[in-house]
Parts: structure tokens; C-alpha cells; sequence
């Protein structure tokens, strides 16, 4: 499912050589849920970001889905995220639309047929507890409504893999709450999930398999 060998990012800022990522190595297995524990700045959203190939490694093999992510070409890289959701810790809903609005828009950039849209969103928003929210206005919605509605908008086109980056970040304890049981409820459901987070208590408290980053590189005997 995902395949990391030896991966390191270094990234120039003017004559400066700055490594985010120093040799990891890790696999996940379909169907696991893993944390990625690390303090801010330790390099989980760069990582997370090699995943959906928003960025690509200094060195090292990044493979996610079976699919060698070097040299993918822009629509190669396309087709690979049709399976994969992705939820960060901002919410980033489109101002300007309703909850349905927003989580109808990435199926139909993805191509879905249009008789499928309205009941893929509303599956996504039951398994969310956002129905009665469908018709609102992300500026009407709590913070914790917010990222609710994001992993809607992440899990309607039925991904294989959820990458979560700090999902819980800016929620308060009852909402991470809330937020973590809809992630187990999205796993159970035989989806594998790779969670990102800076807090140690969090990744305890789900008890799944925890791998621990800090300077860019993971800690001894994990991966």
C-alpha cells in the first residue's frame, strides 16, 4: 500500500542546504491504521505531502497503491489521487459554496457520472453526522462541523487510502473526539488510513501502530 525506501528531502533556501527528511524507511500494509507522531517542524506534512505527490523526494523510493511515484506524469499523478482523500488540519472549504456544494465538487472534477453525485455526498455526509448541514455555509459551520465536512468531501469518491495531516490540530478535545471516531468508523470500513499528528497522547490513545518522527528522521527499529 505505501512503500517508503531511504527517502530523504532537502530543500535550498539561498546557499542553504536545509534536510527535511533524513533516509526513512516504512511500509504499510492495505487495510492498517498508523500514526505519524512527531512534534511541529519534525517533517510529517512533508512527508504526507510525498504521498499524493505534491512534492517529490531529494532521494530515496516513494511507492503508494503500487505505483512507483517517480516520474509520474501530470495525469498519471491525477489518476493515482481519484484514490486517495486527503484532510488537513485547515478544513480549506470553498467559502463561496454549501457543505453539498463542496463535497459535490471534487466528483465532478473527478469525473463522476452526474446520477451518482447527489447519493455519493449524501453517504458521505451521513457517515459524517452532517446531513441536516448539507445546505450551509462553511462561515455557518463550527470548527469541528468543518473538518467533519472535509473528510466527507475526502471519502465520498471512496478512496483506497485516507491521508490525514493534523486533522484534529485546531479542534478542541470533544471535537478531535468526535473527528477520530468518524477516522476509526472510515478504517473499519476497510479503508487504510496514515493519521498525522504533534500529540503523543492522540496517537496513545488510538492504540494502532505509531510511527515516531523527530529531525526528519523516524526512530530507531520503526518502519
Amino acid at each position: 500500500m505505501i512503500v517508503l525506501h531511504r527517502v530523504s528531502k532537502i530543500y535550498s533556501v539561498g546557499p542553504v542546504k536545509v534536510p527535511a527528511l533524513s533516509d526513512v524507511s516504512f511500509r504499510i500494509a492495505k487495510g492498517e491504521f498508523v500514526t505519524l507522531c512527531g512534534p511541529s517542524g519534525s517533517g510529517k506534512t512533508t512527508l504526507m505531502r510525498l504521498l499524493y505527490r505534491d512534492d517529490v523526494p531529494s532521494e530515496g523510493e516513494v511507492e503508494v497503491l503500487g505505483e512507483d511515484l517517480t516520474g509520474l506524469t501530470r495525469s498519471q499523478v491525477a489518476a493515482l489521487r481519484r484514490s486517495i482523500g486527503i484532510v488537513f488540519q485547515d478544513a480549506k472549504l470553498l467559502p463561496g459554496r454549501t457543505v453539498y456544494e463542496n463535497v459535490a465538487f471534487v466528483l465532478r472534477v473527478l469525473g463522476t457520472p452526474r446520477r451518482e453525485i447527489t447519493g455519493r455526498v449524501f453517504d458521505a455526509l451521513r457517515a459524517v453526522g452532517l446531513s441536516a448541514r448539507a445546505q450551509a455555509y462553511p462561515a455557518q459551520l463550527s470548527q469541528g462541523e468543518a473538518q467533519r465536512a472535509a473528510l466527507a468531501r475526502a471519502i465520498a469518491r471512496k478512496p483506497l487510502l485516507l491521508i490525514a495531516d493534523e486533522p484534529t490540530g485546531s479542534l478542541d478535545d470533544g471535537m478531535a473526539a468526535e473527528v477520530l471516531d468518524i477516522v476509526k468508523d472510515i478504517w473499519a470500513g476497510g479503508t487504510t488510513v496514515f493519521l498525522a499528528t504533534h500529540q503523543a497522547a492522540l496517537a496513545a490513545a488510538l492504540q494502532r501502530r505509531t510511527l515516531s518522527l523527530r529531525g526528519g528522521r523516524l526512530a530507531p527499529n520503526e518502519g
